[in-house]
């Protein structure tokens, strides 16, 4: 998993144009006014080949209703986080608020760099002095707005970032198994009924489980490393503190995963929230089963099963390569047959595919439909090559990859299905543009 960075610091000092220029997104809201960022939010970044997870927190200090809620999810960053980015505001100078946010970080082991953002331009660096007050031994000047320091703070962040725990043995040898869907769907159900014993606590009140669990289950032959979640809500129904700590943990749980099941509820058909955490999972590349539980009472109700998978197909069309099975928590129905469909979608998104029958596949899709002109002039496909699976990855490389439409890279993506047999796995394609040789002499 990726190491965590938390920015911390008062309300306004930045902390979410900074997450905006580390991520290389707008995922943040963004405005002058104190307090906009309520909760804690996610997003990946990468400097110098080095991938880590950012975190943007709420306002230390906020003196308005949110101010215990908003130090509770502040405490949880730091907990969770690997290194803690402490920003400072230049302009605004030195604040009682930055000495408690600083005595709470001296109480961690953790490392810590201080950032003192809206510093514009060398010219401005002497307002630093005033910081230095703190005791604080390097302080890094910035203009997250004005990209000003950036790099040198990137710099200094990756290199103190620890390095990647050795994975535990049973989860290098197992197929992870991350159980993820709405809250009081029947995960950890589910997991009971697999178990054959009450090893998750199961109430009729949602939001139970509040942390991932982890289980090593041993069956037919192979061990099985099940991830409980907690149900993940909307963003804007989610109102309690341990509910919005815990789908985090519940999506950090899908970067873990080789195989997300995820959990519809029959009785209540499929909703907006379900494909939304089956595209979590999607966009995680994990592969995925789609389980349709509570089918018990769905049965009795007098749905059909054809009826709700033709749904959950138009719905999840991102999707259509994941199998679909109803089952019962409850009465234990097909719960069985998960397992198959897991080890059969593990076998293919483990697969890797030579280069020679690539490239066959490939050729042979070109005589077969050519790639559309780009500028009155052909698209050429060079070669192929898997380089990763888990999912099954592949790089083409071609003169004019910005110009490969996206209906030619569905087409290319379905031969490679039908030719392969990868029917139940994420497959994704990369195409770049080949290096060009060098003249000699």
């Amino acid at each position: 998993m990726n190491p965590i960075v938390a920015i911390l610091g008062r309300p306004n000092v930045g902390k979410s144009t900074l997450f905006n220029r580390l991520t290389r997104t707008q995922d943040a809201l963004v405005d002058d006014f104190p307090g906009v960022t309520r909760d804690r939010h996610y997003g990946s970044a990468s400097w110098n080949g080095v991938d880590f997870t950012v975190v943007d927190t709420g306002g230390f200090g906020d003196v308005d209703d949110f101010s215990a809620e908003i130090r509770f999810q502040i405490q949880q960053a730091i907990n969770e986080a690997d290194l803690m980015l402490f920003v400072l505001d230049g302009r605004a100078g030195l604040s009682p608020f930055d000495r408690d946010l600083l005595d709470i970080l001296r109480g961690n082991r953790k490392p810590v760099l201080y950032a003192v953002n809206k510093i514009d331009g060398p010219e401005q660096e002497i307002l630093l002095a005033d910081f230095y007050r703190l005791g604080l031994k390097t302080l890094h000047p910035i203009s997250a707005e004005h990209r000003y320091g950036i790099n040198d703070l990137l710099d200094d962040l990756v290199a103190a970032l620890p390095p990647a725990p050795a994975l535990p043995q049973d989860e290098q040898t197992a197929i992870k198994i991350a159980i993820v869907g709405r809250p009081n769907v029947g995960k950890s159900s589910l997991i009971n009924r697999i178990l054959g014993e009450n090893r998750l606590v199961v109430s009729p009140q949602p939001g139970t489980t509040r942390d991932a669990i982890d289980t090593v289950y041993q069956g037919k032959g192979r061990s099985y490393l099940f991830i409980d979640t907690a149900g993940i809500r909307r963003k804007g129904r989610v109102s309690e503190k341990l509910e919005k700590f815990s789908v985090i943990k519940a999506l950090r749980s899908l970067e873990r995963c080789n195989v997300a099941v995820v959990i519809l509820d029959a009785a209540e058909g499929v909703t907006d929230q379900d494909i939304a955490v089956a595209g979590y999972a999607y966009e995680r590349g994990c592969g995925c089963v789609l389980a349709i539980n509570k089918w018990d009472l769905a049965e009795q109700s007098g749905l059909r099963e054809r009826k709700i998978i033709e749904e959950l197909r138009v719905k999840a069309k991102f999707l259509s390569f994941a199998p679909v099975l109803t089952v019962s928590a409850r009465t234990g129905r097909r719960v069985n047959r998960i397992f198959g469909m897991v080890d059969a979608v593990y076998r293919q998104y483990a697969q890797r595919i030579g280069t020679g029958p690539l490239n066959r596949i490939l050729d042979a899709a070109i005589q077969k439909t050519p790639p559309p002109l780009h500028r009155g002039r052909p698209i050429k496909f060079y070669y192929g090559a898997q380089v990763a699976a888990k999912p099954p990855t592949i790089l083409f490389f071609v003169n004019h990859p910005e110009a490969v439409h996206f209906s030619y890279k569905r087409y290319l993506l379905n031969q490679i299905r039908e030719q392969t047999g990868l029917d139940q796995t994420p497959i994704r394609l990369i195409f770049r543009e080949r290096e060009r040789r060098q003249n000699q002499g």
